[in-house]
């Protein structure tokens, strides 16, 4: 039993000094026990790290990019989209700045902006949000929802596609909740027509069901690994009212629904011709909410992406851009690689075209450059490495045998 032993008395809680709980003099007329003294350095601490995320989250606020300074960065790696990349920094800005906001005494209460993207492959989507992520330093993932299902069936749960981005911040569910996912394919899992399904529909209405409650914003259970949920299994709830959703998809024939939607406003025999034409050049930038309807997203996961924009298919110049001008231009790498061994590599203009036309040939689009290039430089990677060379010229005549090599159709120089 403890016992008295100099007859002072704790100045807080009036405790006296004992071997279990020593008061101790810490100024004048003011005693403390070692109890007060744990429970007044433990409120010390809180009100510091209190304070640290107050100013941590004022600073954050202060160094969200504006949008002018995002669209900037990404017309450093992309070319052209003007009007995709200036939506989407105005979007991403919004929402970080919606995160950060100070609470206040109103009663407004600013609602997430998803965005969706709609274009021909190849035109940049991905790349799009995946720069936004490495400006911005957020976790963020990229998932396909063509392998996504109804719970119960083959294929994997709507909730594993969070579990990409856990793994992508080491199961930080603090950073997660402020991350980007990429939900690419999204047009894949379109209802079979406009009208509601009378049967089970796993792979395509029901999946847009189902992520309803991740656009919108929700706790979820994740599985940690990916896949199927099950009973024995640990979850991981992660709250989706921050998470940015960027969907992408091609839609393809969509153009269909356009042309249809805006052949009603035609009235008379006076339409302009060159303005129908003009209109069928690119039908995607007149894409509107109604189309993605028809094309058979439901209404409901419309309305929970607000944000609809669209990329416009690359032409000519914009390919011959792309080879040369972004800072991870596809021959800047391969310049790169080769310096790496000493080679100094250079791609002569007639080539750069020559490329750029099978691109435009074979309507495969930017990424579609980076598979005829390696096609191209396989043999050069193979060989230049070991002869004592010291530059390596790519001309039209040298694409032209390596395209026939490689069994590429239609690959002659006109004469």
């Amino acid at each position: 039993m403890a016992t008295k032993r100099n007859g002072l008395m704790c100045s807080m809680c009036g405790a006296t000094d004992s071997a279990a709980n020593p008061v101790v003099t810490v100024l004048d007329g003011l005693n403390l026990c070692t109890d007060c003294i744990k429970f007044i350095d433990e409120a010390r601490d809180a009100q510091l790290k209190a304070k640290d995320r107050k100013t941590k989250k004022a600073d954050e606020a202060t160094s969200i990019p504006k949008p002018k300074d995002i669209k900037a960065f990404l017309d450093q790696y992309i070319v052209g989209q003007e009007e995709a990349k200036k939506y989407l920094s105005v979007a991403v800005y919004n929402h970080y700045k919606r995160i950060n906001q100070q609470t206040s005494g109103d009663d407004v209460d600013i609602e997430k902006s998803n965005i969706i993207l709609v274009g021909p492959t190849g035109t940049g989507k991905t790349l799009l949000a995946k720069t936004i992520a490495r400006l911005l330093d957020v976790p963020f993932a990229i998932v396909d929802a063509t392998v996504l299902t109804e719970a119960g069936y083959v294929g994997e749960d709507i909730e594993s596609l969070l579990t990409r981005l856990l793994q992508a911040c080491d199961y930080d569910v603090e950073r997660a909740e402020k991350g980007i996912v990429f939900i690419d394919e999204i047009d894949k899992i379109a209802r079979k027509s406009d009208n509601p399904s009378i049967t089970r529909d796993v792979s395509g209405e029901g999946v847009q069901q189902g992520l309803l409650k991740l656009l919108e914003g929700s706790t979820v259970l994740v599985p940690p690994n990916g896949g199927r949920k099950h009973p024995e299994q640990k979850m991981i709830a992660v709250d989706t009212k921050n998470i940015l959703f960027i969907c992408g998809g091609a839609f393809d024939g969509i153009e269909r629904k356009i042309a249809s939607r805006l052949n009603t406003h035609v009235v008379g025999y006076g339409h302009d011709e060159g303005n129908r034409k003009k209109q069928r050049e690119n039908l995607m930038r007149y894409v509107m909410p109604q189309d993605l309807k028809s094309f058979g997203l439901i209404p409901e996961i419309i309305g929970r992406l607000p944000i609809l924009t669209s990329l416009e298919p690359l032409d000519k110049t914009a390919l011959r851009k792309i080879l040369t001008e972004p800072k991870n231009a596809i021959t800047r790498q391969y310049k790169k690689l080769f310096l790496l061994d000493g080679v100094e590599l250079d791609f002569s203009d007639d080539a750069l075209d020559l490329i750029v036309d099978k691109a435009v040939e074979y309507k495969l689009g930017a990424r579609g450059l980076r598979s005829i290039v390696e096609t191209i430089m396989v043999d050069a990677m193979y060989e230049v490495p070991s002869n004592p060379v010291k530059k390596f010229t790519v001309d039209a005549k040298y694409v032209q045998d390596k395209l026939e090599k490689a069994h590429f159709e239609k690959t002659k120089i006109s004469e």
